[in-house]
Parts: structure tokens; sequence; C-alpha cells
């Protein structure tokens, strides 16, 4: 609608620059007045009926004033190019009213500044301005929003990124907050400038929980939990002041301490890695001689358990094997005597190296095997043979027979004739 009438401006504006030009020029002609007698200016009735003339030829008349009354042709025609640029402007200002949303899209209709209703995905139709107007909000589309910094960490924003901690440290946090639409009414008429909303939210939720942790927690371990909490305070937040706005993630950029203090910093960490490492050494040390002595200690009880358990049972049975003997003595005593002395002798003379003779009044010849017995005591030990070198000892030394053996040899050999 503007260009057409943008355009029957220009062509009225040409048609008078020229008509004025010719006057101006006319009168600016130093030999005007003394040409065909004239003697005086043009007459201003003519030029206006020039005007008029011309003015009319851009709606089809064909003459001068011939025909020019009020019933003439001339203003039949003048009526019906009006009514046919009437008609086309009509046209175009309907044809403005029309507009695409899109499948991420949403359109906001209102009627004369007042929220009407919201439009789906599709061709739509509202009436043109200025009765009506359509806004097309994008509903899917991811914004982010920077704390801290502007389109790199380097490029620091210390107003925004340093914040004060519970322990009266400074931190340097840089962060960004990716957010969607969820209400689009809400987002273009409860808030002037929802995007200035979100950094404001934003960082009020990010130095309220700075503010309550440490400086160690918010820099190593705790920086997963910061950002998750952040993230549901500042849902809070925007939806309190109904700003139809959806925190999908909050990314934690950057966090360290002041570059004013970095190498203090550094030394800081060193030591306390130190600390920790010498703490788990000890840790290690200790891990390694606990349970070795856990485990001898628990060795020497049961040893000590097992040796109790052993004196207590050979006291019992001793007791037992006394009482017995004693019933055996009671039924025949000197029987008792005779095998618990011979018992008692054997066990003795089984343990001794030396051999008692008991030789009643000669001479009798006794073969000793004092090698053999040697060997019994001191398998190592050799004696000598009768030529001076030593007699090696047998790879299977013979057993000794039992004393009862050798004195049933002994009267033996008693008995045998001289």
């Amino acid at each position: 609608m503007a260009t057409y009438w943008r355009l029957f401006i220009d062509v009225v504006t040409e048609r008078s620059r020229r008509v004025l030009a010719g006057v101006l020029m006319s009168l600016n002609d130093p030999q005007w007045g003394r040409r065909g007698g004239n003697q005086g200016p043009p007459d201003l009735d003519e030029l206006m009926r020039n005007f008029k003339q011309k003015f009319g030829t851009l709606f089809g008349r064909k003459g001068g004033d011939e025909g020019g009354g009020p019933g003439g042709p001339g203003l039949a025609q003048f009526g019906g190019g009006a009514g046919i640029l009437l008609g086309l402007v009509v046209l175009v200002w309907l044809a403005s009213g029309f507009y695409i949303v899109d499948a991420s899209q949403r359109g906001i209709v209102l009627r004369f500044g007042k929220f009407l209703e919201e439009t789906q995905p599709g061709p739509r139709w509202h009436l043109p301005y200025p009765i009506e107007t359509a806004e097309v909000v994008s509903v899917s589309q991811v914004r982010t929003v920077e704390i801290g910094y502007r389109n790199t960490v380097k490029s620091k924003v210390p107003k925004e990124s340093l914040m004060l901690t519970d322990d009266e440290n400074i931190v340097d946090i840089q962060f960004a907050v990716q957010y969607l639409l969820k209400d689009p009414r809400d987002y273009l008429f409860n808030n002037r400038s929802p995007d200035e909303s979100v950094l404001q939210a934003a960082e009020t939720a990010i130095r309220e929980i700075v503010g309550k942790s440490t400086m160690d927690f918010v820099l190593y371990e705790g920086r997963a939990q910061v950002t998750a909490t952040a993230h549901k305070l500042m849902q809070e937040i925007l939806d309190r002041y109904k700003t139809g706005i959806n925190i999908s993630k909050v990314t934690m950029q950057n966090a360290q301490p002041p570059e004013q203090v970095q190498a203090a910093f550094d030394d800081a960490v060193k030591a306390s890695q130190d600390r920790e490492r010498q703490k788990n050494e000890g840790q290690g040390y200790a891990n390694d001689v606990i349970p070795r002595a856990r485990g001898a200690a628990a060795r020497l009880n049961q040893e000590a358990e097992g040796y109790r358990q052993r004196v207590i049972e050979r006291a019992e049975g001793d007791a037992s094997r006394f009482r017995q003997i004693v019933a055996e003595y009671i039924k025949a005593p000197g029987v008792t005597r005779d095998r618990l002395y011979i018992e008692a002798v054997q066990e003795i003379m089984t343990n001794t190296s030396k051999v008692l003779v008991d030789q009643k009044g000669g001479n009798n010849l006794l073969y000793l095997p004092l090698d053999k017995l040697m060997q019994m005591t001191n398998p190592s030990a050799a004696l000598p043979d009768s030529g001076g070198k030593p007699v090696e000892s047998a790879a299977h030394p013979e057993p000794v027979p039992p004393a009862s053996r050798s004195r049933d040899a002994l009267r033996t050999r008693e008995r045998e004739p001289r």
C-alpha cells in the first residue's frame, strides 16, 4: 500500500515541478514583457488552469476545459481511476495480514496492543495493521547467556566472575547458561528484558551458592554439585517472575583463584598435595604393619591355647593312667611293681649310650660293637682300625639289642663250660 501511494505522489510532484520550473524560467528571462506586446506578469488563473489540465491528464482527460464541467467525462474517468487505486490499496492492506509460522515457532496475535491468541505452526492471517499485529517467536532455539566472560574465557568480566566464598576467599568463575522458551506469552509480556533477567538470575544463584561454600569445595570436589544446585535455583527464580523460560543446561567453564594470587595459590596447592602424599604413605605403612602384628598376636594366642590344651590333656591322661595303675597295683602289687621297674629301666636305658656289664667272678671276654654304639650316639665319629685309618660309618647302622637281650646273652655265656 505504501508503494502505490509513493508512486502517486512522485508522479504529481514531477508534473508540478515541471510547471513551476517553466514559470520561474519566464520570470528570470530579461526579455520578459517585451515579446508579443505583454507588458505584465503571467496570469495566475491561466497557470491554475494549466495545472488542472495537466493534473487531469493523469486520470484520462484529453482536452482542456471541454467537457470538464461537473457532469463531464473527465470527472467520471477520474472517479473510476480513484476507485481502482483504492481497491488495490485495500487488497494490499488485507494481504499484509498473512504470515507463516514454522514448526519450531509460535505466533502471538495482538489486537490494539492486547494479547488475543497464540497460533500454531502453519499459514495464518490476522486483521492488518493498525488493528492487529502478529509476532513470531521461536520456542526450540537454544539461547545462551554467558556470565563472567564474553565469547571466550580469556575475555573475562571481573565484575561478574569474582565471587566471595564462605571461608573469605575470592574465586574467579565463568559459566554459561542455555535455555529454551516454554511459554511465549510470558516471555513477551511479563518482563521487559527476559534475556537480561536470565543473566541476573544466573549471577544471583551462583553468588548465593558460592557464598555458602568453601573455596576448595567450589574449585575441586563440588563443581558438579554447584552447577546442579545453581540450575535448580535459577529455574525457581525465573518461574517466580513468570518469564516463560526453561533452563536446559548450566556449564561451568572455568573456576580458579584470581590471577593476582595465582602463584601463591599454586604453592599452597603443592603443599596440600605433599601433605596428602605423606598421609597416604603413612597410611600404607600402617596398613602393612598392623595386619602383620595382628597376625603374629593371633598366632601366639593360638600357640598358647594349643600348649594349654596339650598340658591339660597330658595331665588328665597321666591322672587317668595313674588311677588305672593304682587299681592294678591293688590287685597284684608285686607284679605291678616289677613291671613298673622294668618299664622305667627300659625307658632310661634306651636313651643312654653306656653299657653296664654284671660279671660274677671271672674274666669272660665280651665282644661289644663299639663302632655301632658310637655311630648311634654320633654318626659323624669314626674309630681307628688296626692300620691307623679311620673306620667308615655304616650306611645303615644296625640297631643295638635291648638290654634284656644283653642280659640273656650274658647269662648264657656264664653257663657255658670254661
